[in-house]
């Protein structure tokens, strides 16, 4: 038992711990996910083309009813009409919306933008709310100087973002796309590729004639595999990205050339096959890239989006670094991969816009447990808005966790810890930006 004198050393030490002037890393976020910027056929515009920007005035609307209280809204039996002005959007939905008032996503795009334009959209009334939709469409009319603008606000650091293939040959526009470029690292996602073997797929031939490869064979699809993997790393790229979580087991086997079905009528067993095999080669194309590859956990399809097969895929590939995002339900499961796999690491990113409990749960599980440098603390938002939310309550709830923890730190070996966590394991993992 701690003495008396060493709880209040302990409670003096900890009054002093203050967050807030430690950068954090974005390492894992959808900003522009929203109506205003829109959608194409492979996804939302922002994660296509660069320098995408609003095709009309953005609104509170297109930050609030963002794809994820969007679909946690329809999941409730709610139906949200587009195009409504935020107002008379938020009197419509004002019963379902004090539903969800305690969600993490709700409270984290309040948080976020009550820090960035200086309302509160529990209080505000119509005036208030009629400027706020009007502030918020100026400052998106020059989207990524907001951006900018926004993480010095928020003390955001480095910003990376998933992208699709689309993303490295499809340009909005070319003084947008530098602005973006300015400040933006990607990572580019697998998960398209896995979905090109049906018998026809237009954008299975439209990413062949990008590269001049057609995938047909385990000879080509190496060569068209190989081809992408060069154009993403010349445009900028730090590494890949998968959320085959949502659909399937993450249990990759490894697979013969001779057993695989390149296209066609393929039934589940034989789609898996083909999977397995893009997995495994994507895997090696990352690790002889030496870049880091992120993997949905948990949070959806949960009887089969258990980590744990994750340890064979990187145990086979020692020089990929394999970023587990998410992990919730699967926080004990994820740990333990961390704590005795070298090459395996944690992101909190979405933990606090699910629920901010969440990210609680899994500090207190995993900073006595997993070594420092395995955390990092993203957010995997959807706007600008909704990151800086949601970094409010991450700063705070690695406060409180520190507080907690480690008796007889100072605070100057706290604030070291936390500015690992927050920053400087995302700088070593993705060789990107500077330690602090």
């Amino acid at each position: 038992m701690a003495s008396r004198r060493e709880f209040l050393l302990q409670g003096a030490a900890a009054a002093g711990l203050d967050l807030s002037g430690i950068p954090n890393f974005c390492t894992h976020e959808h900003w522009g996910s929203i109506s205003a910027i829109g959608t194409v056929p492979e996804g939302y515009r922002a994660d296509v083309e660069q320098g995408a920007v609003p095709s009309r005035s953005a609104r509170l609307d297109d930050v609030l009813l963002d794809p994820y209280l969007r679909g946690w809204l329809s999941a409730a039996g709610v139906r949200v009409e587009t195009g409504a002005r935020s107002w008379l959007t938020r009197r419509k939905l004002d019963r379902d919306l004090e539903r969800q008032r305690l969600s993490g996503a709700y409270q984290c795009v309040r948080r976020g933008v009550l820090k960035l334009h200086q309302v509160d959209i529990d209080t505000a009334g119509e005036r208030d709310m009629d400027a706020l939709d009007a502030r918020i469409g100026q400052r998106y009319g020059n989207v990524f100087s907001w951006y900018r603008q926004a993480m010095k606000l928020a003390g955001f650091s480095e910003l990376i973002r998933p992208v699709h293939p689309e993303f490295y040959e499809r340009v909005a526009s070319r003084e947008a796309a530098a602005e973006e470029r300015a400040f933006t690292r990607t990572v580019l996602r697998i998960d398209p590729f896995l979905g090109l073997w049906t018998g026809k797929s237009e954008r299975r031939d439209a990413l062949a004639r990008i590269v001049g490869v057609e995938p047909a064979d385990a000879r080509t699809w190496r060569q068209f595999l190989e081809a992408w993997f060069q154009r993403a790393k010349d445009g900028g790229a730090v590494g890949t990205k998968q959320l085959q979580a949502y659909r399937r087991p993450l249990l990759f086997d490894v697979r013969d050339d001779t057993a695989v079905r390149w296209r066609g009528a393929l039934d589940a067993t034989e789609v898996r096959v083909f999977q397995d095999w893009v997995v495994h080669e994507c895997s090696r194309l990352a690790a002889e890239l030496g870049w880091v590859h992120q993997v949905h956990v948990g949070t959806h399809n949960l009887a089969e989006s258990s980590p744990v097969p994750l340890g064979t895929l990187a145990q086979r590939y020692p020089k990929m670094r394999l970023v587990m995002i998410h992990c919730w339900p699967f926080l004990r499961e994820a740990g333990q991969l961390a704590k005795q796999t070298p090459n395996i690491y944690l992101d909190t990113c979405w933990q606090c816009i699910l629920n901010p409990e969440f990210l609680r749960e899994a500090l207190s599980l995993w900073l006595n447990y997993v070594p420092r440098h395995k955390i990092t603390l993203g957010h995997d938002a959807t706007s600008v808005e909704m990151a800086v939310g949601s970094s409010l309550f991450t700063r705070e709830i690695l406060q409180d966790s520190l507080r907690r923890f480690g008796m007889g730190w100072s605070v100057r070996d706290r604030r070291a810890f936390a500015a690992d966590l927050l920053h400087n394991n995302a700088v070593e993992l993705y060789g990107y930006g500077r330690r602090v």
